[in-house]
Order: C-alpha cells, then structure tokens, then sequence
C-alpha cells in the first residue's frame, strides 16, 4: 500500500505512469466519492496510452462504458457504475468478457459482485487542502509507480507522457517522458546504480565524451532524469545501415582509444587477474550441470583464467573500462561523439576488455575483418606491443564469453528469461576463436571437454526453465 497527497498535476503523473506499464487484462479500480477525481485520472491514462492519437475522455456516467482503442495493443474501457442499480447489468455491458483482455478503468467498484483478481485499487479521497486529495494505491508495482510519479513531478515534468523504453537482462527499467520541454530518459534502478551511473557521467562528460546530461536525481530513491540521446542505437543502424559498419566501428575504436588516454577516475573497483577468475565462476555453476555434462572440468577454468592473466594481462596498467560495452548501448549521433548509456559498472581493467566486448557481440555478428582491421588500429592509436595484446585480447574474449554462457544459462533457470538461449552459439562461436590463441591452449583442453550449445543442448537447458 501506498498514499500520497496530491495535487491535479501530480494525480494526472501518477495515472501517466501506471498506464505505462500497464497490461492487458488489468483492472485499474477506481474507488471515492462523487467530485474525488477518479475522472480526471482516468482521462488523464487513457490519454497518456493513446499519445499522438488522444480522443476526448468525456465521463461515462451516463452510458456507464466507453470504449477505446488502444495503439500500444489492445482495448480500454472506462466503466462508471454509479447507475448500476444490478450486477446483472455488467452481463449486458460486457464487462466481465473485457477483464480477461483489456485494460479495464473502474469507478464505482463496490458495484462489482466480486473484484477482478489481480485489479489494482487507486482510492481517491478528498484532502483538508481543497486543492488536495490523497490517494491510496494497492496493488503490484504501485509504489514504485508513485515514486517515479513524486519524483517526475518535482522534476516540473509532471504533465509528460510516460513510454517504456526497452530494458536489459538487469532488474534497471528506463522511460522516455515526452512534454513541452522536449524528451528525457527516466532511469528507474532501486538496486544502487543510480549514484555510480552519475558519477560516471559526470567523469565522462568532464572528459568530453557522450554521456548524456543529468537533468535531476534522487539517488536515494534510485532515480534519474537524463538527457535524451535518441533512438539511434547502434545495433538499429547496424541493421538498416549495414555498409556503415566498418565506419562505426573505427569510431567506436577510437573512442577506447581516447578514453584510455585519460586518468582513471578514483571511484571504479579493478577488474583484475582474481575479480575476473570469480566472475567466469559463473560458467561452472551454471552451464555444464544444465547441459548434461561433466562439471569437474570446468571447475579449473577460473584459477586458470586468474594464471593466465598474471602471465598475459598483468603487466599492462589498467586504464576506464565501461564494461557493458557494446552497440545495444551505444548511440549514433553523425559527427557528434558517440552516445553512451549503460555504464555504472565501468572498471579499472585491461585496455582490451571494451575492443572485445564491442567487437565480440553476443547479439550480432561482426565481420572478421572489421574485427582484425580494429585491433590493427588500436594497436596503432596506442602504440602497445602486438604479441602481448592479442594474448590478452583472446584471453580476456574467453574470460567475457564463458560468463556470458554461465549468465545467459542462469537468466534461464534462476530467472526464467530463456530468450538469451538463441545467442549461444554465437557466444561460444567467440569462445572457441579466442582459445584457439595458442597462449590459451590449457583454457583450449577444457573447453574442448565441454558440449557445445547446439539445438539439442539448448532445448534441455529450455526445456528446465521454470516459465514453462
């Protein structure tokens, strides 16, 4: 449960923010007296799902249901039951047929024989402050919407539309918020990533590289407004553009470049021989029992990779590495500095840890050359030897692919998200590239013990997931 107390503005943000979330065959049960406002918040929802093609919302009072369409996927009806003099009635308004299908807008709920299970209740009473009400919310993922909704509108963008924007494989949610000051981003991340993320900004716009612009924060309540950098990922114009990819890739080369060039920041946790050791633990624990094979082998693997990078990495001074780096979190903005997103997990780490993490994408494939002619130019941009560089690329690629199979498997079983399946063989395709370096090859032996993700080992992983 939640309450807050609030103004016409602030009611009309909190409905904008429910109806971003909400689903289909959600009841949103609107609950007060004659005058409370439940009207106002429900013409302020609709209206908010229906964007650029907004209808008029009038009051169904007297026609107890109002229908509309709704352009982000299904159908919204706005029901008023102070009239209701039978249940009955409901059978003839189709109203229980909608429940299972639509979003479904309720005032007047105590008419209901029984309330739809699931329904979220948003009770609307009358403050002492005329100007005031106070809003009771009950209901899955309210109080979050009500934070979001506080901090929007103390932001003075409360009369924005709220859209969902794309998320990740993390609990962090974004939203693009729309208004007469133009687009912003909504970073919504309770786990704690908010204060890192704006102290990278500030770093990184400090430096002159693309972070986009913090327009308010409450890293308290894990919330940011930033600046909004566009659309145009790089993945989205790799793929409508796919000529312009040796040229995006130079640029993203020579960006690691000049952020290698600048002093670290004081702030990021190394990422060095045994922090990564402990992360490709993740492979051992996840994929080998998942896929039916022996896990002993793999058990050897992060000690290994800890030896290796004594003997290969270790010598190189760390420099800024954002970590998640790659072109879902990249923007193309022409011949303006490369937009990022994404990083409050930078590390202090070796130099080639980004170049691979751009250049073997799990989601995409990029030309072996392209791949070739940017370590060519890295090395050029640097001037860091060859032999020693190609060692540690190929043994920090290994190190990345194999927690990305040991993630990808848990996303699976532990949290029920088994599309990351389907980008297997690519990963382990980067894998077997990066192990056959002959400085890698005790790393080689293991693998070679392990089964490869094929169709049949995907479909036994897929087939434990607990989504099923």
């Amino acid at each position: 449960m939640e309450t807050l107390i609030a103004d016409e503005d602030l009611t009309a943000a909190l409905a904008r923010m429910l109806a971003a979330d909400a689903r289909p065959g959600t009841a949103f049960l609107l609950d007060g007296p004659v005058g409370a406002g439940k009207t106002h918040f429900a013409r302020a929802f609709i209206r908010a799902r229906q964007g650029d093609a907004a209808e008029d919302v009038p009051s169904p009072t007297f026609t107890l249901v109002q229908t509309y369409d709704d352009p982000m996927g299904t159908e919204i009806w706005h029901a008023d039951l102070y009239r209701l003099t039978d249940p009955a009635e409901l059978d003839e308004l189709g109203l229980d047929e909608a429940l299972e299908g639509a979003i479904c807008l309720i005032e007047w709920p105590d008419r209901l024989e029984a309330l739809p299970e699931g329904a979220v209740t948003i009770a609307i009473t009358p403050d002492d402050n005329p100007d005031l009400r106070r809003i009771t919310l009950v209901g899955a993922g309210t109080r979050r919407a009500a934070e979001r909704a506080r901090f929007i509108a103390g932001a003075d963008w409360a009369d924005a539309r709220v859209v969902p924007l794309a998320g990740d494989a993390s609990a962090r949610r974004y939203y693009r918020l729309t208004g007469p000051q133009g687009s912003a981003v909504l970073m919504d991340d309770p786990s704690g990533g908010c204060a890192p993320f704006a102290a990278m900004t500030r770093w990184l716009r400090g430096h002159g590289f693309g972070a986009p612009e913090l327009l308010a924060e409450d890293q308290a309540a894990g919330l940011l407004l930033v600046q909004d950098l566009g659309d145009d990922l790089v993945a989205r114009v790799l793929e409508s553009r796919p000529g312009m990819a040796g040229e995006i890739y130079a640029r993203i080369t020579d960006f690691l470049a000049d952020l290698h060039r600048c002093p670290m920041p004081d702030f990021i946790a190394p990422l060095d021989g045994p922090a990564l050791a402990d992360q490709v633990g993740l492979f051992a624990e996840w994929y080998p029992q998942a896929a039916d094979a022996d896990p002993a082998p793999a058990a050897e693997i992060a000690p290994l990779i800890a030896r290796l990078h004594a003997e290969l990495a270790a010598d190189i001074p760390p420099v800024t590495a954002l970590r998640d780096f790659h072109a879902e979190n990249l923007i193309w903005r022409g011949n303006a500095p490369l937009g990022l997103i994404d990083y409050q997990d930078a590390v202090a780490c070796h130099p080639a840890y980004d170049l691979v993490s751009a250049l073997q994408d799990a989601r995409r494939d990029v030309a072996p050359g392209i791949e070739a002619s940017c370590i060519t130019r890295y090395l050029a941009a640097t001037g860091l030897d060859q032999g020693r560089f190609r060692a540690a690329y190929a043994l920090l690629g290994a190190q990345r692919n194999l927690r990305i199979m040991g993630i990808f498997t848990r996303l699976c079983l532990r949290d029920g998200k088994p599309r990351y399946l389907d980008l297997m063989p690519r990963v382990w395709n980067h894998v077997l590239r990066d192990v056959a370096h002959p400085a890698l090859e005790p790393l080689a032996r293991i693998v070679a013990a392990m089964p490869a993700p094929d169709a049949a080992t995907i479909e036994r992983i897929r087939a434990r997931c607990p989504c099923r």
